[in-house]
């Protein structure tokens, strides 16, 4: 909200402005955008108001389209700079916004502000909107991190106390600081009814979901802590809230969980993923399932905490991975919802500011991806979704890596790829189980101890839980410098049934739910632990780690920079009805496991 002496001011200009005129103050600087042609791009991107003067201001429209796009168009994203010497105003003359859905964020001082709009149809909005400039030196950021908002006019103010008519609307500004939970509970999320009697075609526990969201855990050896985030809930509701958390492999200490953004949905594919700045600090990315909401960048405010974050950026982005690059740098592999889910890729060298995302695929209906990064090397492996039929045929596998942040493209054995991918058959394709009905559920990507990818999957006979679609197998797609190896682990009784791969020497370890569970043929089961001494070729299961459960376990992690106290990390939940979830963490051998726990509240005494 504005503050509240702006509101008064603005209430004290309407009521002493002529009827029916528009009052404008001499002082304030009226911007009018020269171009309203679809699909235009900004031909400047500041407009530096220090030292001009507002009879300047006519001049300042010429380089601007009054269209913002989300993933959908041209990112046109306008700054201004100010230096006043008192609390000035931003007032934003919104024509339209686009049918679907649309957002408008505007970043001031040290907060943003977000106003969204809802309908089926294009919507005629035509009203203003304000939000407060602090003294001193600001630079304000507009966008449109989701549809397409249209800006007539800007008026920017430079004292909040100059009278305006008619009064704009104040955009509310995005809450920070939202505190800690009293315990750990996890999302309970579903996806597709059924009808049958495994009810849903996923759904349980997903405070770690899915296997695309990379990564939910992070070691530091400089603070001896995993940080970890995790998609969580309010108790009694089913709102997600990214929360944020550590393990403090020193003490012991599991304190409360921060709650660092309320997304306003039960969708578990908003669910967060988590880095570790060179600096010590945390960022938490909080996803979005396509183009129907924000996503959301956050920093913690001091070096290996999750105490308080800040809000550094609003925008979109579907399934991210991010990863840090060895030699410095970060890439993040994420899906844009444009004419279906394609893969892009981007780049940064501090986490705050990211090159533009350039599309690598988009075979027919799209694709489901999961990434890593080995060297200086940055891979992706991914299926694709068949056209008419879509994700629920998903199937076949390709990989394909880049050296050069993202500049060239090139198949595992060197054939340059000419991105993005268009045609199924091309030079990243690593096997093609559609030739034998399959489906291919992506679930880990690592490199072995001479940098060669190992993909790790689920093939099923088809979409549909039950025992019809088995025996689903997990296999380890090896590439062993000359040809790629499919190398089959055990079976699993759910499509979605998702764990985490290790890979030490020759030592590979499986940490994921592959026996059944309290109900079978749904996702998530029992977690167990496999082992594999000769690189894959023979599998024994080392042990199973949790049994006579009450709910399937699911979506089994592993953290980045493993400690081996720290090696897997999930949530359970009833797999049929709604239910509580609660999270847990393992070590390398599966010999401890250990539940966080749902409630910190304090005792009475």
């Amino acid at each position: 909200m504005l503050p509240r002496t702006i509101v008064i001011a603005l209430a004290i200009g309407a009521a002493i402005a002529p009827e029916g005129v528009n009052a404008m103050p001499d002082a304030v600087f009226r911007i009018v955008p020269a171009t309203d042609r679809p699909e235009a791009r900004n031909e400047i991107d500041l407009i530096d108001l220090r030292g001009l003067a507002p009879t300047d201001a006519p001049d300042l429209g010429a380089g601007l389209t009054t269209r913002f796009y989300g993933p959908l168009g041209p990112r046109n994203v306008l700054r201004i700079r100010t230096d006043f010497d008192a609390d000035g105003l931003l007032v934003l003359q919104v024509r339209a916004a686009s049918a679907g859905g649309a957002y408008l964020a505007v970043r001031s001082g040290e907060s943003w502000y977000l106003q969204a709009w809802q309908g089926k149809e294009t919507i005629e909005v035509g009203e203003r909107y304000a939000v407060p400039i602090p003294a001193g030196a600001q630079e304000i950021v507009v966008k449109a991190p989701v549809g397409t908002v249209v800006i007539d006019e800007y008026l920017v103010l430079p004292d909040a106390q100059m009278p305006l008519d008619p009064v704009p609307t104040a955009i509310d500004a995005v809450p920070e600081d939202l505190g800690a939970a009293d315990g750990y509970r996890g999302i309970w999320y579903y996806n597709q009814e059924s009808g049958d009697e495994y009810v849903y075609k996923y759904s349980g526990g997903l405070g770690t979901y899915c296997a695309k969201h990379i990564p939910f855990a992070v070691y530091s050896p400089e603070a001896n802590r995993t940080f970890f985030v995790y998609g969580g809930t309010s108790e009694g509701r089913h709102n997600l809230l990214a929360m944020a958390s550590y393990y403090d492999h020193t003490t012991g200490e599991i304190p409360r969980p921060t709650i660092v953004c309320d997304k306003h949905t039960s969708d578990a594919h908003d669910n967060p993923v988590i880095a570790l700045g060179d600096d010590g600090h945390v960022w938490v990315y909080v996803s979005s399932h396509g183009l129907g909401r924000p996503s959301f960048v956050y920093r913690a405010r001091a070096p290996h905490s999750v105490e308080r974050f800040e809000l550094i950026d609003i925008d979109n982005f579907s399934y991210p991975q991010l990863h840090h690059m060895p030699g410095g740098g970060w890439v993040l592999f994420h899906t844009l919802y444009t004419a279906g889910r394609r893969l892009h890729f981007k780049t940064s060298a501090d986490l705050y500011t990211w090159t533009e995302p350039r599309e690598i695929s988009g075979i027919e209906m799209g694709h489901y991806q999961v990434s890593n990064v080995c060297g200086e090397r940055a891979g992706t492996a991914f299926n694709y979704h068949p056209e008419p039929r879509g994700l629920n045929w998903r199937t076949d596998l390709y990989y394909m890596e880049t050296a050069d942040g993202g500049r060239t493209w090139r198949s595992i054995s060197g054939e340059p790829i000419e991105v993005p991918l268009r045609d199924k058959h091309n030079p990243a394709l690593v096997h093609e189980w559609q030739l034998e009905g399959l489906n291919v559920y992506m679930k880990d990507l690592v490199y072995d101890g001479e940098g060669r990818p190992v993909v790790l999957v689920l093939t099923s006979k088809g979409y549909e839980s039950g025992p019809e679609n088995g025996p689903r197998w997990w296999v380890a797609a090896h590439w062993t410098g000359e040809s790629w190896q499919l190398k089959r682990i055990c079976t699993s009784d759910s499509n979605y049934d998702t764990g985490s791969l290790h890979i030490d020497g020759d030592r590979w370890t499986l940490i994921a739910p592959t026996q059944p569970g309290p109900q079978p043929f749904n996702p998530g089961g029992e977690v167990a632990v496999w082992r594999s001494d000769d690189a894959g070729e023979t599998w024994t299961m080392l042990r199973q780690i949790t049994e006579d459960s009450e709910h399937n376990h699911t979506y089994v992690r592993r953290p980045v920079n493993a400690h081996p106290q720290f090696a897997g990390f999930w949530a359970d939940g009833h797999a049929r009805r709604p239910s509580d979830s609660r999270l847990y963490f393992c070590d390398i051998d599966g010999e401890r496991v250990q539940q966080l726990p749902p409630d910190l509240s304090p005792r009475p005494r």
